[in-house]
């Protein structure tokens, strides 16, 4: 037989075809749900969908982008968990973005429209009564029932007095089961007034609080007040400047920003909280640090008995998830039935205010950090304890060296380098330990004199949270401007770490 007649084509291109089939159901795929979210008035992901599909189907299926294949998932995902959420955020710090202006312009004004004030004086129940030709609607108070309707649209029925009780009404979980035809339809009395569905149980009097007079005007019923919409601030307003909510998502400039740094309502708190969350990054890695090396160096003690279970008990902290750990010192410190206050009121007579004392507050926010990092930090210490050899602490033993010089000036020294990078990242890592803080204090005891809720436990991420989604009204825009503001100082921060390690490291290279 031939090479040629032993050469078979046919399963790789079945296969090839297989995959071209498979590739483009999955970007149909996704160019679909591109339209379902644009139909859902999310056009921003639906075109981050369109782009994604897009590049999919262009690496995927062009030869020339092969190589780019192998990268093309790992760069898709940085760029929509990573890049994205950070640029978005961005943007929200330029906008108005909150509790009361979530809406879009068309979207409020729809809501406005359909604000109804119910007259209480008509308000009367009523029963769904089958009929030959669909529903009768009966008014028991008035003795009236309407012609015939389906339910099933906008429908407007003449009532007229009822000639007798209609038997077998459907039961009210069956009438419910009508709701949508029921709120569409008009009821009009014999005296002319029109009643439209006011609840579950009753048909009354609605009339609407706001008519459309233009495209960017309102006329209020109540007072025949005019409210013109103002597309700088992102609500309708009254002459005199009254806002009207709901409003809408406007874009704002540089007032989030400028709001930051020019009322002393949100400067004071926000540079007190800095300073704050710097002091407890640095003494939750420093107190961990120091507080992890000594029990490591203690555990290297070749005449320490019963290592294994000392070890083991110290571990155990970095074993236990930490907001049970959290919760359990929250227990502990309550200042009124806390074995904390309970012991030192024993010996003391003292019973200190652990969560209304600013710095009773604080204090105790760094004693737990430490409790949950100081295990991570002995673990470490412990590898890099054994990479230093014995010759050099032996040599200067030798010289008549102490422990603590021997470790200060051979120890210390040659561990360091190697800790920096790690000591950097657990800094980053307090610097938004948002967890703890929201667990153990919530923030509190709260700042008097702000204009936004803020807290002297408040670290720059939990202030941000409590802005975007506690007691702050959900002011996604100010958070994000903050948000950034937090960005540019971590990226600075690890800017100058960064510049300060390569310098170090050329140094020893060179010297």
């Amino acid at each position: 037989m031939s090479a040629i007649e032993q050469y078979t084509p046919g399963p790789a291109i079945g296969s090839r075809w297989l995959a071209r089939a498979g590739f483009a159901l999955a970007t149909l795929g996704v160019l679909f749900m591109a339209v379902v979210l644009y139909a859902a008035s999310q056009p921003l992901f639906g075109a981050i969908l369109l782009i994604l599909a897009a590049s999919f189907g262009l690496v995927f299926g062009s030869r020339r982008f092969y190589a780019s294949r192998f990268i093309f998932p790992g760069l898709a995902a940085i760029l929509i968990f990573i890049v994205f959420p950070i640029v978005y955020t961005v943007y929200l710090g330029f906008t108005n973005y909150g509790s009361t202006n979530l809406l879009s312009f068309e979207r409020a004004v729809e809501i406005l429209l359909s604000n109804k004030t119910i007259d209480t004086d008509s308000e009367t129940g009523f029963q769904v009564v089958p009929d030959a030709d669909g529903y009768r609607i009966y008014l028991p108070d008035a003795g009236l029932i309407s012609g015939p309707v389906t339910l099933d649209g906008a429908e407007t029925a003449q009532l007229a007095p009822a000639s007798a009780t209609p038997a077998d009404p459907l039961a009210m979980r069956d009438a419910i089961k009508l709701r949508a035809g029921l709120q569409m339809l008009q009821l009009v009395r014999p005296d002319g007034a029109v009643l439209r569905n006011a609840g579950l149980r009753t048909f009354a009097g609605v009339t609407a609080e706001y008519d459309r007079t233009g495209p960017d005007s309102l006329l209020r019923a109540s007072d025949g007040a005019v409210l013109t919409a103002n597309h700088d601030a992102g609500f309708f307003e009254t002459d005199d400047g009254q806002q009207v909510a709901p409003g809408w998502r406007v874009n704002i400039g540089l007032d989030n920003y400028r709001r930051i740094f020019t009322s002393d309502g949100v400067r004071a708190p926000m540079l007190s909280i800095f300073i704050w969350t710097v002091t407890f990054a640095v003494l939750s890695v420093s107190l961990t640090f120091a507080v992890g090396l000594t029990l490591a160096v203690i555990l290297q003690w070749p005449h320490l008995r019963f290592k294994p279970l000392y070890r083991l008990l110290l571990i155990l902290p970095y074993a236990v998830p930490s907001f049970i750990s959290i919760l359990v010192f929250k227990g502990l410190f309550n200042q009124n039935f806390g074995e904390i206050n309970l012991i030192i009121e024993a010996l003391f007579g003292l019973r200190p205010n652990w969560f209304t004392d600013p710095l009773l507050a604080r204090t105790m926010i760094v004693i737990v950090n430490i409790w949950l990092g100081y295990p991570y930090m002995m673990l470490l210490s412990m590898g890099f304890l054994q990479s230093v050899p014995e010759d050099h602490k032996k040599a200067a033993a030798i010289e008549g060296a102490s422990s603590l010089r021997v470790f200060f000036t051979i120890t210390l020294p040659q561990i360091i380098p190697p800790f920096l990078p790690l000591l950097i990242a657990s800094f980053a890592f307090n610097f938004n330990n948002i967890v703890l803080i929201l667990l153990m204090t919530r923030g509190g005891p709260d700042m008097p004199g702000t204009v936004i809720p803020a807290g002297e436990t408040d670290i720059l991420g939990s202030f941000t949270y409590r802005i975007s989604f506690m007691d702050s009204g959900q002011q996604f825009g100010l958070a994000g401007a903050i948000t950034f503001l937090i960005f540019i100082i971590v990226g600075a921060v690890a800017y100058a770490n960064f510049v300060a390690m390569r310098r170090a490291a050329d140094k020893r290279r060179h010297g």
